[in-house]
């Protein structure tokens, strides 16, 4: 059994940054949350999200899975205007769940769980911690777009630097510390990743959300944030891109 209401904004939120690396997911329903992870088919980068029960207006729920296509979800949530509710309602018998937004109802079928994938995910210590709006992210991105297909990030315990580099022409975002909204980093460390991989998540993620980076020297990146006014948890994990000598 699954029945919840909850904010169109919030669920877009959350199904717009899992869509960044899939195009179906199982959500892990329990009584007080729902989680959902996802690695995408080249294991470059894979996210958890947890939302709490809290997330919702209305929430009543037993121990169950439920797997659905992120692009159906995302049509029917184009039907939601800003301040819309959306009911949502698990029909086990039918094998569907049910979405209600004002007067539309939309019945829609499930996907089998058993061949998706469940990634564990791993425990990564890092030396440096970065935390910063999400909007200082989002210039640096725009800045580098044209520039090449990967990105550095850069943490010393002065500041934080995003920089990209291509044949011709380079681009460089430096913040310093005084700027920054936290920085742990007692030496540099530095690591180049994907852009695209890293485009495609900071560009879903709200303005004005407080983002954490926690960073190593050619290791890979934990990104983490909250959705949801405070009530959802994302952990995005990126691996580093490694040069060959």
């Amino acid at each position: 059994m699954f029945k919840a209401e909850i904010k169109s904004e919030t669920l877009k939120g959350i199904v717009y940054v899992i869509s960044t690396l899939v195009d179906e997911v199982k959500f892990s329903i329990r009584p007080d949350s729902v989680t959902l992870k996802a690695i995408d088919p080249a294991h470059v980068a894979m996210s958890e999200i947890t939302v709490s029960s809290r997330a919702f207006l209305s929430f009543s729920a037993d121990e169950s899975e439920i797997g659905l296509d992120l692009d159906k979800v995302k049509s029917v949530l184009k039907l939601a205007g800003p301040g819309d509710m959306v009911f949502l309602e698990h029909d086990p018998d039918q094998g569907r769940l049910i979405f209600r937004i004002g007067n539309i109802t939309r019945r829609m079928s499930l996907v089998d769980t058993a061949s998706m994938s469940n990634p564990k995910i791993p425990e990564i210590n890092t030396s440096a911690d970065v935390t910063l709006k999400v909007d200082s992210l989002k210039k640096g991105i725009s800045a580098s777009e044209s520039i090449s297909d990967h990105i550095s990030l850069e943490a010393s315990p002065d500041g934080f630097r995003l920089a990209c580099e291509g044949d011709t022409d380079m681009a460089d975002l430096y913040i310093p510390k005084s700027d920054l909204d936290g920085l742990k980093c007692e030496s540099k460390v530095v690591s180049k990743y994907p852009l695209d991989y890293f485009s495609n998540i900071v560009k879903v993620i709200p303005a004005g959300t407080i983002v954490t980076i926690k960073l190593d020297n050619d290791y890979p990146m934990e990104l983490l944030f909250k959705l949801a006014e405070g009530t959802a948890d994302v952990l995005y994990l990126l691996a580093p891109r490694i040069e060959s000598e």
